[in-house]
């Protein structure tokens, strides 16, 4: 596995070292010891699925927050999507900036969103797959979101969002 660093510390696109033959491949999509390396959270509590039917379908900005602020994986197993992190902990240098990452099956790249973070995605082709490695539980009493429009963060988003939920729609003014 290969990990780079993103403008954002400690957020990194993590790249599978793939090595193929007459059969295709093989890789590892998960090492403890390789996260531990890069000061990362290992832990791995839940995993989660989101189906896209639709081009366009925004999901986000969410993260959980404390006691229980959870670090993602978050990699795009069928279609592909553009995925942001946001940094919104008040006291790091890079609060409020923001980089997106195009996740697509056939790059099989993952991203590794540590806890603190607003995460989401916009979809860029139909019925696009994500498959998300949890270090932390659900606590749906600890969710919280950000609006992915909100002009304090000026996210780029390549696509106009088409398909948004309600609570996504509506989060307040982040100021």
């Amino acid at each position: 596995m290969k990990f780079q660093e993103t403008e954002l510390p400690g957020v990194f696109e993590i790249h599978l070292e793939v090595n193929a033959d007459e059969r295709g491949f093989f890789a590892r999509s998960w090492c403890q010891l390789e996260f531990e390396r890069h000061r990362l959270n290992p832990a791995v509590v839940q995993c989660n699925i989101s189906f896209n039917e639709r081009k366009g379908t925004l999901r986000g900005m969410h993260l959980q927050a404390e006691p229980y602020p959870e670090a993602k994986v978050v990699r795009c197993t069928q279609g592909a999507i553009y995925d942001v992190v946001l940094d919104l902990r008040r006291n790091s240098p890079a609060f409020k900036k923001w980089v997106g990452v195009v996740l697509t099956a056939a790059k099989r790249n993952m991203i590794y969103v540590p806890p603190g973070f607003g995460h989401g995605f916009v979809t860029l082709e139909d019925k696009s797959e994500v498959f998300y490695q949890m270090s932390e539980f659900y606590h749906p009493e600890l969710s919280r979101g950000v609006r992915w429009d909100d002009p304090t963060f000026r996210i780029v988003w390549p696509v106009e969002p088409a398909v948004i939920s309600e609570r996504d729609r509506t989060y307040p003014d982040f100021e």
